[in-house]
């Protein structure tokens, strides 16, 4: 498990840092282009640092608003707050708040800055069709998510991508109203550049977007794991996975801006990416914004925990987590003195 947890880890910084690279290509040639030179690259870095800043601050109100959730009220959703906390202790993070979304389908996000700013969502549909093993698979692998920083990570190359789009936005525009000095300034080298610079800039957003989405396909696995290593029992996020399988609602409040941050894809778009699956279309998997769930199930059942991991009791007390932990009980008295 740790091997297949490092590969991954790796594997997402790899993406990042080629991320960064086409956001550095993307600058040169339209620095080039327009005759500024490396100008171009300080001014991409810096458009992605403020616009990386700002995503920074406000992702997470963002999503809850755009998804529609609302703080979950304690009393009527005590169960829901009592497996966060328990969840929470046992990761040793502080407890993220808690929000409902009222819709039918099954499914739940996390999102916020660090764990100090986290916020976790869950749709009144999936506490209705999850078992309590299942809802605290889910929010294991939630917790996941901000412990690992991985809404960070998607932040930033969320951000990223709309650098690169806005770049590539601005190149064609520049070729279409007749700008280049650079290309005038290069003499021989001029339309080289050009059609060098046209190709780069159409194919770069595209690009862009499937390395967003092969490091959101990243995350999931890892949270996957790392979720069931925290509750100690796999089985319950594979029966989770299981009934959001078989389950073809979609969230109505969801949209593609969002669709990442959900356990699986929430939009009207998931049907479609399934029947691809089945079907081996590599084109819909490389844009799917999750692994195939068949194939996060599989990754599920080869990792063992040892002994215990089989018991659903193990999973009540959130990882092994004595009961005190939660409800503290004083001392027993001193014993009378002689």
């Amino acid at each position: 498990m740790y091997e297949r947890i490092a590969s991954n880890v790796r594997k997402t910084w790899l993406l990042i840092g080629g991320f960064v690279l086409l956001v550095v290509a993307v600058g040169w040639v339209f620095g080039e282009y327009i005759g500024v030179g490396y100008w171009g690259v300080g001014g991409a870095s810096v458009l992605a640092i403020l616009m990386t800043w700002g995503s920074y601050f406000r992702a997470d109100k963002i999503a809850l608003a755009m998804s529609r959730a609302k703080p979950a009220d304690e009393t009527r959703f005590k169960q829901l707050h009592n497996i966060v906390e328990s969840l929470s202790l046992a990761a040793g993070m502080p407890k993220p708040r808690v929000y409902v979304v009222e819709d039918t389908a099954p499914n739940a996000f996390a999102t916020g800055r660090n764990p100090e700013h986290a916020a976790i969502a869950v749709t009144t549909g999936l506490m209705e069709k999850l078992t309590r093993d299942e809802l605290e698979g889910v929010i294991a692998h939630e917790l996941s998510h901000i412990k690992n920083r991985d809404t960070l990570v998607m932040t930033i190359a969320v951000t990223l991508v709309g650098v690169i789009v806005l770049l590539a936005d601005w190149f064609l525009r520049a070729m279409w109203w007749g700008g280049g000095r650079g290309r005038d300034r290069g003499g021989g080298a001029g339309p080289i550049l050009a059609i060098v610079g046209l190709v780069l800039m159409i194919f770069a957003p595209i690009i862009a977007q499937l390395m967003q989405m092969a490091v959101s396909r990243r995350r999931e696995f890892l949270a996957d794991m790392d979720g069931a290593f925290l509750t100690r029992y796999p089985q319950g996020l594979i029966g989770a996975l299981e009934k959001l399988k078989e389950d073809q609602t979609v969230v109505r409040s969801a949209s593609r801006a969002t669709a990442h941050l959900w356990i699986e894809e929430p939009t009207a778009q998931r049907a479609g990416e399934r029947g691809a699956r089945r079907s081996g279309a590599w084109l819909n998997r490389l844009f799917a914004t999750h692994p195939p769930l068949d194939e996060r199930i599989a990754a599920l059942r080869s990792v063992g925990f040892g002994a215990g991991a089989g018991s659903p009791d193990s999973i009540s007390t959130a990882g092994a987590m004595p009961p005190d932990a939660v409800n503290p009980q004083p001392p027993p008295p001193p014993p009378p003195a002689p």
